[in-house]
């Protein structure tokens, strides 16, 4: 079992990407939904399932990919915030990610948002990771 769940799931994306699988297996958290419905609000995915294999709970991730040789839509993954070292923002010095081409996800007050979302709502917190 993992004690960092946020990481687990990215490094699951990173690779699955790299082989150009169709769908990544991920364990279900209440941290890891809220990141896989932010990754399809925001276009990076294409659709999730929650599924139950043995009394333990997974997400199925259909990722993305360009139709010209099957680039992966997500080039690039960053853990920011780590379990022994918390990264925190104020609403002033909420993170761009590579000109706004990419997204940062956040833990705020009002819940798991991008960094978008959190500058209209003017609420800082810890930032999680980048995708773009």
């Amino acid at each position: 079992m993992t004690t960092d769940s946020i990481s687990d799931m990215l490094t699951r994306i990173r690779n699955a990407n790299l082989v150009r699988h169709r769908v990544v297996q991920i364990n279900k958290t209440k941290l890891t939904l809220s990141i896989a419905e932010i990754l399809k609000d925001e276009g990076y995915i294409s659709n999730f399932e929650e599924i139950e294999l043995s009394k333990k709970y997974y997400l199925l991730l259909s990722l993305k990919y360009y139709t010209q040789k099957r680039r992966p839509l997500i080039i690039g993954l960053k853990r920011i915030s780590k379990p022994g070292l918390r990264i925190y923002v104020n609403k002033r010095n909420l993170p761009i990610v590579i000109n706004n081409l990419g997204i940062a996800i956040l833990s705020t007050s009002k819940g798991i948002l991008t960094n978008n979302k959190a500058k209209k709502l003017g609420v800082g917190g810890e930032v999680l990771c980048y995708i773009w």
